[in-house]
């Protein structure tokens, strides 16, 4: 009797991974299986092997048909991998999570090659309406940090040591999270913003100014001329002074036309440096530990070189009252951003977001890891071996449809936060206050009785805020690179952008005649007309962004609780 035909069946299993393992991944095994009685013995005359229609099991791609057979088996394959997603949502995510996570590794990988970013609080001293006091809270006090997607209130933060080896792999080895500090300011009635830094043991308010390349506090070595201040004078620290011979010192004295070292000019290095006002500050350079937030909620504690202001003359008493020195931020290597890139810390990039309220909020961030990806215009940073201001060039500039004449063929515009106000050339500062007469015919009356500034306007309405005005002038348009409107990248400051409200209840124009301010030729971008902005200066790819914004915090640090408030 002939034994029944062998029965053979094709099997393929394919094993996920368990989910709380997805990194196991998943094995996929095919086999067949027949019931024979002794799977090893060959039988090359079985009629299953002689007779298999080929076509049974594979259809003849060359027939008519096929490409509908391919298209359906393709729909059947896609439906089903369907079917199995809405069945087994969480399978499906695990692998997706298990992609982004392998990219995420590869992300991170790169940013350990990556420096890292500080974002300083900046403060006014006064407020409008009461004094707001700014205690001296002690650095492990509680702050904000954002890890892994959790909040935590740090109340022990490790100081973390950094000397004058600090590599860029160290620097980034630090773990990822979110510092957000709060601040505030205005530009009138006192018309300074500044942050508070501790070097040493003790902090100090430092007026921000990226027109200025030192960074100075009032120092008691002994003073010979000092404002009371708003903290303590800060005393150097013995060997710390900086020796002439050093290259730091060569930077600073190479623009100085004389030199003041009385006696072991060796030992130190003097400096002086003269304001846009005439007031100057006198003294020496020396090194001290400066405590500095990163980002990521550790503090950077290091030797920075700045100066030890023992000499101080002119208007500039007058902001020490409020303040205890300058925070230099310009592109000179011993300003404070430039120190901290020279050792890797963080990469040459500057912004800083002062609030337009009164009591708003603002910030500074050194590093370009808060800078954001998009929504932010970008222009080619005027770049020079001996200019170390933020400036750009303009091609056209214009009040409403009306042209604003430069003295040559372009202009430039310099970014300076030690600057109230911004200042106009006067051929361009002149015709816009010939523009700026309509407004007397529209509602508005020239008010010579208030000094707050040189053109003010009483109005027959009462003034809360600059929106209640903006209706009478018009905005301001900066045209920068090409002189074709439509390729062209524009800085628009609308009225709020260059209009105060003064004690009196008027509105007065923050744009002053600048013919004795700089070299009498270029625009100064002062506060007033940087509010409400945040400010990018990219000294690595040599440009400089702004954007608008609420300068509430960093749009990259955009989570769901408010400022710790002080």
């Amino acid at each position: 009797m002939e034994p029944p035909p062998q029965q053979a069946h094709a099997v393929v299993i394919i094993t996920l991974p368990p989910s709380h393992d997805p990194s196991q991944g998943k094995t996929i095994s095919a086999f067949t299986l027949t019931d024979h009685p002794n799977p090893e013995t060959s039988q090359p005359d079985h009629p299953l092997r002689q007779n298999l229609d080929p076509g049974l099991w594979l259809p003849d791609l060359s027939s008519a048909g096929s490409p509908r057979l391919v298209l359906s088996l393709i729909a059947i394959s896609l439906l089903a991998v369907a079917f199995y997603a809405s069945v087994f949502p969480d399978t499906v995510q695990m692998f997706r999570v298990y992609d982004e996570r392998g990219d995420r590794d590869r992300d991170e990988e790169a940013d350990r090659r990556e420096t890292t970013s500080f974002v300083f609080p900046v403060y006014h001293k006064l407020g409008a309406a009461a004094p707001r006091a700014i205690p001296d809270r002690k650095l492990a006090e509680v702050v904000v940090v954002k890890s892994g997607g959790i909040l935590v209130e740090s109340i022990d933060r490790e100081l973390v040591k950094v000397n004058d080896a600090f590599s860029a792999v160290a620097a980034a080895s630090f773990d990822s999270s979110t510092t957000i500090l709060p601040v505030a300011g205005d530009v009138f009635p006192n018309g300074l913003y500044f942050t508070r830094i501790l070097v040493g043991s003790h902090y100090f308010y430092l007026d921000i100014d990226t027109g200025s390349d030192l960074t100075w506090v009032q120092c008691d070595a002994p003073c010979r001329s000092c404002a009371k201040g708003a903290n303590q004078l800060y005393t150097p620290r013995k060997g710390m002074l900086v020796r002439s011979a050093e290259s730091l010192c060569v930077e600073v004295q190479k623009h100085q036309a004389t030199q003041h070292c009385e006696k072991n000019c060796e030992q130190q290095c003097d400096y002086e440096i003269e304001y846009a006002d005439l007031s100057s500050s006198l003294g020496v350079l020396t090194k001290d530990e400066f405590h500095i937030n990163l980002h990521n909620g550790s503090v950077v504690d290091l030797d920075i070189v700045f100066g030890c202001g023992y000499d101080q003359q002119g208007l500039l008493l007058n902001t020490l009252v409020k303040t205890d020195g300058i925070l230099g931020l310009s592109r000179a290597k011993i300003s404070l951003p430039s120190q901290l890139a020279s050792r890797g810390i963080i990469s040459n990039v500057v912004g800083h977001c002062l609030p337009s309220d009164q009591d708003g909020e603002g910030y500074i961030i050194m590093g370009s890891d808060l800078v954001p990806s998009h929504g932010i215009t970008w222009v080619p940073m005027l770049h020079h071996s001996h200019l170390e201001f933020y400036q750009m060039q303009v091609s056209k500039m214009s009040y409403g449809n009306g042209m604003l004449s430069f003295d040559g063929r372009v202009g430039k515009v310099l970014f300076d936060t030690g600057s109230s106000y911004t200042y106009f050339p006067n051929k361009a500062y002149s015709q816009l206050v010939k523009s700026l007469q309509e407004v007397s015919g529209i509602g508005l009356t020239l008010d010579e009785s208030d000094k707050t500034l040189p053109i003010c306007w009483q109005t027959d309405f009462r003034i809360s805020s600059l929106s209640d005005v903006r209706r009478f002038f018009r905005p301001i348009t900066l045209q920068i690179g090409s002189k074709w409107w439509i390729i062209s990248r524009k800085l628009v400051l609308q009225p709020e952008d260059y209009l105060i409200i003064s004690n009196k209840g008027n509105v007065c124009l923050g744009i002053l005649d600048g013919s004795s301010v700089h070299d009498g030729s270029t625009i100064i971008l002062g506060d007033v007309s940087m509010r409400g902005h945040l400010i990018v200066y990219d000294n690595v790819k040599r440009r400089i962004g702004w954007m608008r914004s609420d300068c509430v915090r960093p749009r990259d640090s955009d989570f769901s609780v408010p400022f710790v408030q002080v």
